[in-house]
């Protein structure tokens, strides 16, 4: 992750990336006509539509927030409108997914403008987990069972902790080391208690200097942690749905748009728990990341002539027009992870008892379909793979704990399995692949509701 001061937009370009060029031209033509002040609302609703059926979904929520806010972007926030279509439409020439998703710029923007139509309508507020999140699975986690006296003593030191980083205190660091402590005292050994989650949180927060620079969400993740024990306090046995997001996505954030170091494999591990995979650095910094990608794209340009559009190097799959060398590499990373896919799937359904060797097997196929496929651009395979891998992953835990109850029900991963396969076959014969929307949603209920009996209806009265 990055310790410094974010610039206006924070990742890396994905020089072979796919584009959505209907989108594309369709902000331009919204940008030109904002400035003459005429309508927008036709351009902008065909961007959106090239970017669902992209499976883009972070970049379609955005876009629905500028159709929404349209009929107010006039005197004094027209200026607003207009940056956050210029902002966003340089975000999406630079084909970076995870940017898309986790950029704080564009969440700015985001937040601006429902803020604006709020002002117009009855009012809402949104989440930086609401963009970076979109479509995904949460997986339950668990609020471990402790005395009421225990926790009321540690409550009591977290509050005390918790105020001058509210406050805004120059010296907040000894209060944010006393935070830290309470965090841990609090963890349990599941691999989906809640507190595990929280300490990863409050870590990524310090290193990337959020926490001690007072920052919002910063702020809002502690008083968050001081509700959850509370909540802990009444005996609930998970955790609120809300907070997990919340939790995960800030946790995801700098990984996403800066990627991970060796140093950082806890956390990536973390992550792919809860279905969320990021990218390894390839050199020691980012100046030096980008220098290599640019010499890995002169190399290709110079073997293959004109990779960003040219008629010899592009080819169209519906909405997107993807990098032919990018696409081939992709067809041979999808073929052998869909090879390793169904043999862990076969070796995980055969056995009388949950295989959770087998089960992880088949959960790190899925995310290395779903990175390819987000690296790509293909949306609707990296949302589905993704889910697929989280829906594995909590496979795995079952059959780890000895706890059927915890694992997704077996249909809706076979028919994810089946979606993706034919997915990935219309995209082999150079056609766009179908929208993943069903099978998406089934897995995610899937994923969802995969807890005891008794938890579900606690986490369904928190959520």
């Amino acid at each position: 992750m990055t310790t410094v001061d974010l610039p206006s937009l924070e990742a890396l370009p994905n020089p072979r990336g796919a584009a959505v060029p209907e989108a594309e031209a369709a902000l331009v033509e919204a940008r030109h006509a904002s400035e003459a002040q005429l309508a927008v609302v036709g351009p902008l609703l065909r961007a959106a539509q090239a970017l669902r059926q992209a499976g883009w979904l972070a970049s379609q929520r955005f876009v629905d927030a500028l159709v929404l806010v349209s009929p107010y972007a006039n005197d004094e926030f027209a200026p607003r409108f207009r940056s956050a279509l210029t902002d966003f439409h340089a975000a999406l020439t630079r084909r970076n997914l995870r940017e898309l998703a986790c950029s704080p710029t564009l969440f700015a923007h985001y937040r601006e403008l429902n803020a604006q139509v709020a002002r117009h309508t009855q009012g809402y507020v949104v989440a930086f987990e609401d963009l970076a999140l979109a479509g995904r699975p949460i997986a339950p986690a668990t609020l471990r069972a402790s005395s009421a006296a225990s926790l009321g003593l540690l409550r009591a030191r977290y509050e005390q902790a918790l105020l001058p980083v509210l406050k805004g205190h120059e010296d907040v660091g000894a209060a944010l080391d006393e935070l830290d402590a309470c965090m841990a005292e609090l963890c349990g050994d599941d691999t989906y208690d809640v507190w595990r989650l929280a300490v990863a949180c409050a870590h990524a927060l310090r290193v990337n200097g959020r926490a001690q620079a007072g920052d919002p969400e910063a702020k809002r993740f502690y008083a968050r942690c001081n509700l959850l024990l509370a909540e802990q306090g009444h005996g609930l046995p998970l955790a609120p749905r809300s907070f997990v997001r919340s939790a995960l996505a800030l946790l995801w954030r700098d990984y996403a748009l800066y990627g991970a170091a060796a140093e950082d494999a806890d956390a990536v591990e973390m992550l792919h728990d809860y279905g969320l995979t990021v990218d390894w650095h390839v050199a020691a910094t980012q100046a030096s990341e980008q220098a290599w990608e640019q010499s890995a794209a002169d190399a290709e340009t110079a073997a293959g002539g004109d990779t960003t559009g040219g008629s010899g190097v592009a080819r169209d799959l519906g909405a997107l027009s993807v990098n032919v060398f990018a696409y081939e590499d992709f067809l041979q990373t999808a073929d052998a992870a869909m090879a390793a896919l169904s043999v862990g799937t076969d070796a995980a359904f055969a056995a009388a008892t949950p295989d959770a060797a087998a089960a992880e097997h088949a959960g790190q196929a899925a995310y290395r379909l779903g990175a390819a496929a987000q690296a790509l651009g293909l949306g609707h395979v990296a949302l589905l793979a993704d889910a697929l891998g989280l829906a594995w992953r909590r496979h795995a835990y079952a059959a780890r704990i000895g706890s059927a109850q915890w694992a997704p029900a077996r249909r809706p991963m076979e028919q994810a399995g089946e979606a993706l396969r034919a997915m990935l076959l219309r995209v082999a014969a150079g056609f766009a692949p179908p929208d993943s929307a069903v099978p998406l949603a089934l897995l995610v209920q899937a994923v969802e509701r995969a807890a005891p009996a008794t938890d579900t209806t606690s986490s369904s009265s928190v959520s």
